[in-house]
């Protein structure tokens, strides 16, 4: 069980947490968590560069460190880097510290401070911490990729009923989500930019903008 949208509500419970970036220009911010990986990551980036977007990749670790030259190409692409622990570790089933070094291990080969827990998932304890280290970086719109149970036109119609400017989007960099990504992802870019809208990575100048709105929220 999922949510497709995360509500305002949920969102109001963890204001550490970025979900979104507060604009009103036709903006919208889209993620990759889990590669790189060989099968996946060159589709995206060409899919993503016939719309001349930027992205955000959340990366595992393990991945970067057996891709490096993937890894090089995202960069070079001008996509934004964050970290998504070192091997894929849900932060309800692991203790803590071996938790927050596995975090600093995908930290270093990344050179990024951002971070988005795998599953969404980390215990008040490893909020408090990694928050003083690292911008957390959540969702407001999860496209259901991952879930084979769905069909492609479902994950399709997961981002375009709830995604909106500023909205974060969850897409995934492996193999589970190939069928529903390959399907959603380029009718994703093809109806945001016939509607006006640009794709942009999550830059430190858009996330000191959510920083500050939180602060004064």
């Amino acid at each position: 069980m999922y949510l497709t949208h995360t509500p305002y509500f949920i969102q109001s419970l963890f204001p550490s947490f970025i979900w979104k970036v507060p604009t009103n220009d036709k903006k919208i911010f889209l993620t990759f968590d889990d590669g790189p990986i060989p099968e996946m990551t060159p589709d995206i980036l060409d899919m993503l560069d016939r719309y001349d977007a930027r992205a955000t990749f959340f990366c595992v670790g393990d991945n970067v460190r057996r891709y490096p030259a993937l890894f090089d190409s995202l960069r070079k692409a001008g996509h934004a880097l964050g970290n998504h622990t070192y091997n894929h570790l849900n932060g309800w089933a692991t203790d803590s510290i071996p938790y927050f070094h596995n975090v600093r291990h995908c930290a270093r080969l990344v050179e990024s401070d951002l971070f988005r827990p795998p599953y969404g998932k980390l215990r008040p304890s490893q909020t408090q911490f990694l928050t003083r280290h690292y911008k957390i970086v959540m969702w407001d719109v999860l496209s259901g990729d991952f879930d084979q149970s769905i069909t492609p036109e479902q994950c399709l119609a997961n981002v375009l009923e709830n995604a909106q400017a500023g909205s974060i989007v969850v897409f995934h960099d492996n193999i589970k989500a190939r069928e529903n990504l390959s399907y959603a992802l380029p009718r994703v870019l093809d109806h945001f930019s016939h509607l006006g809208y640009s794709f942009e990575a999550l830059t430190p100048s858009w996330l000191e903008d959510s920083l500050t709105v939180r602060k004064t929220a």
